[in-house]
């Protein structure tokens, strides 16, 4: 496969907005690609959460432009972990990153992986006085060289796609004629976004539901499904269809996580409801 030049490089870590790292790593992409834009996905993920940058990357993949994509969140910093460089749809991207499950959802979305390669080509590296800075030191250059028309073989060794950690993002079980879900992101607002979906209820049950019954701990609700947050009404809980197509628990103008008292990880079982009868609202906390 012929090589090509790309001019945009979005960038995702766990650095944080305020900190020099960000700048340094963009510092690097301006000296040495120039005409390249970097987009920043995000920098205030939790520190070595790589789940929850795995989830920031699978709801940016689809809007992102072609070019590279910087993935650091890094647990292993230093360590004998894998830095790799996957090649997605067609050649169109190229997701740069650590080997610890990060980048799986997001290749998956993207179609899967074409190529893949380890970086271990120290040509392309920056010389460093410690190992533990990847993004400066081996993905900027690497990204650099790959925006100039390296040849993704140039850069490393071809590795079995198939041998690259898998998602670290739970799926939905089939669990006592219902689904086993779980708490995978709370957002800013105290949407509670759970990995399912409505069509994954379809598949399960034959049709889309508009109401179901939800259990977490001792907790157990007959829930609405909307597509909006002022359909549920005032201090009444339901689901929501989200921005990304999941199912989320919400309330309308009001934090369900700060009012239920749960957050990512809770496990939620989700199973048909016959009832028809009104939610009970949520008591608001002043």
């Amino acid at each position: 496969m012929s090589s090509r030049r790309y001019d945009t490089v979005s960038f995702l870590s766990d650095f944080g907005q305020g900190s020099d790292s960000v700048g340094i790593v963009k510092s690097i992409l301006r000296d040495l690609a120039p005409e390249v834009v970097v987009i920043d996905i995000a920098h205030d993920i939790a520190p070595f959460d790589v789940r929850a940058a795995s989830l920031a990357l699978a709801r940016a993949v689809p809007y992102l432009p072609e070019g590279i994509i910087i993935t650091s969140v890094d647990p292993g910093a230093g360590g004998d972990r894998r830095i790799v460089a996957v090649e997605i749809a067609g050649g169109a991207g190229i997701v740069i990153g650590p080997d610890n499950g990060l980048i799986a959802t997001g290749v998956a979305l993207a179609g899967g992986a074409d190529r893949a390669v380890v970086l271990d080509r120290e040509e392309h590296h920056l010389a460093s006085p410690g190992a533990t800075f990847a993004a400066r030191d081996v993905m900027a250059p690497v990204a650099a060289a790959l925006c100039g028309g390296a040849e993704l073989f140039s850069v490393g060794t071809e590795i079995d796609a198939a041998s690259l950690l898998p998602s670290v993002v739970p799926i939905p079980r089939e669990e006592n004629g219902g689904l086993a879900c779980e708490i995978i992101w709370v957002d800013r607002f105290g949407n509670l976004q759970l990995n399912v979906s409505v069509d994954d209820l379809s598949d399960v049950w034959g049709k889309a539901p508009d109401r179901v019954r939800v259990s977490w701990a001792d907790n157990v609700r007959n829930l609405r499904i909307t597509t909006s947050f002022s359909d549920l009404g005032a201090g009444a809980l339901g689901l929501v269809v989200d921005s990304t197509g999941l199912l989320s628990l919400s309330l309308d103008r009001a934090s369900a996580a700060r009012e239920l008292g749960i957050g990512e990880g809770e496990g939620v079982l989700i199973t048909p409801s016959d009832e028809q009868g009104v939610t009970v609202p949520v008591s608001l906390r002043a």
